[in-house]
């Protein structure tokens, strides 16, 4: 005996609207396909579980089985909600908001692989400063947000990021395996004044020089193509690699520093549900992009000094 969901199914609107007619207008099909439906149910029962009046009348047989009947539909609800539940994190739109270097050199990575491993999730990215974004994160405007350097809370930390000086590939120091930024105190100094500027003080402190750019520039894209063009040199962070044209180097700088990313729900109250899917997700990612051996990379044929990143988000 094969009982199935669509017999019961057929059988309870069958009775609940009191004929085969309304019962297809209510299961939004053909009133032959009901009328099928539940004499395959009676003939795997061997008994009839209906008067064919009017209106409808259920058989003793029926009677009996009605409330089974409802019980079974009832728990098949029950799972179909826990399966959604159970889901749940795996759905849904999230506002992701990060600053520029990360916007631009980060995040796009991400973007492919969660578009790969998660395709329930749909990412919008919104960039801005360091504060804009814990802003953002805080009022609701951003459900998640790669934060730099966030005191202790439940984020997942997605990279250690050094600092890098940016060069022109025939600038003096450009074949050292490392820079000292002592050495660049005759070079023209370009910041760009977001969340780095505090930790390039540091640097230029612990090396004992006075902080006194010649330029500030908040575009990343304006940073770049300055250095390009030798207007001077520029400290940036190491996720910025995947940005730098083959006209520029960036080299290990010495004093060393590194801040933190991670990427983290609001503090204040709950995470959007599929925020730790995309934060676990994006962490064993980049972990196993960390171990790969790695690739060296091929100045694309088709690259001119002019060509420089662009915005990756805009602003909520």
């Amino acid at each position: 005996m094969t009982v199935n969901l669509p017999q019961l199914r057929a059988f309870l609107a069958v009775v609940d609207a009191g004929g085969f007619s309304a019962a297809a207008a209510e299961l939004g099909l053909s009133q032959s396909a009901v009328s099928h439906a539940v004499a395959s149910l009676e003939r795997e029962l061997t008994a009839p579980l209906l008067v064919r009046a009017t209106p409808v009348r259920t058989t003793a047989l029926g009677e009996r089985v009605l409330p089974h009947a409802r019980i079974a539909l009832s728990a098949a609800r029950s799972v179909e909600r826990i399966a959604a539940d159970a889901t749940e994190t795996m759905t849904g739109t999230v506002r992701l908001a990060s600053t520029p270097t990360v916007c631009q050199g980060l995040v796009p990575g991400l973007l492919r692989h969660w578009r790969e491993d998660q395709p329930r999730i749909t990412v919008r990215v919104f960039e801005g400063d360091s504060a804009e974004v814990a802003t953002w994160l805080e009022e609701g405007t951003a459900d998640a947000a790669v934060l730099i350097d966030p005191p202790p809370g439940p984020g997942i930390q997605l990279a250690m990021d050094g600092y890098r000086a940016l060069l022109p590939r025939d600038h003096p120091l450009a074949d050292e395996p490392a820079v000292d930024i002592r050495d660049l105190e005759d070079d023209q100094f370009l910041i760009s004044p977001n969340g780095c500027e505090a930790r390039i003080r540091t640097i230029h402190s612990l090396a004992g020089l006075r902080f006194t750019p010649a330029h500030r520039v908040r575009d990343l894209a304006t940073l770049i193509s300055m250095v390009q063009a030798g207007i001077g040199v520029t400290v940036l962070s190491e996720v910025s690699r995947s940005l730098i044209p083959p006209d520029l180097v960036l080299l290990p700088l010495e004093p060393q520093t590194s801040r933190r990313l991670v990427l983290s729900g609001p503090q204040s109250r709950p995470w959007h549900p599929a925020v730790r899917t995309l934060a676990e997700s994006a962490a064993g990612h980049l972990a196993r992009a960390a171990a790969a051996p790695p690739v060296p990379r091929q100045p694309r044929p088709d690259a001119t000094p002019a060509e420089t990143p662009g915005r990756c988000g805009h602003r909520p």
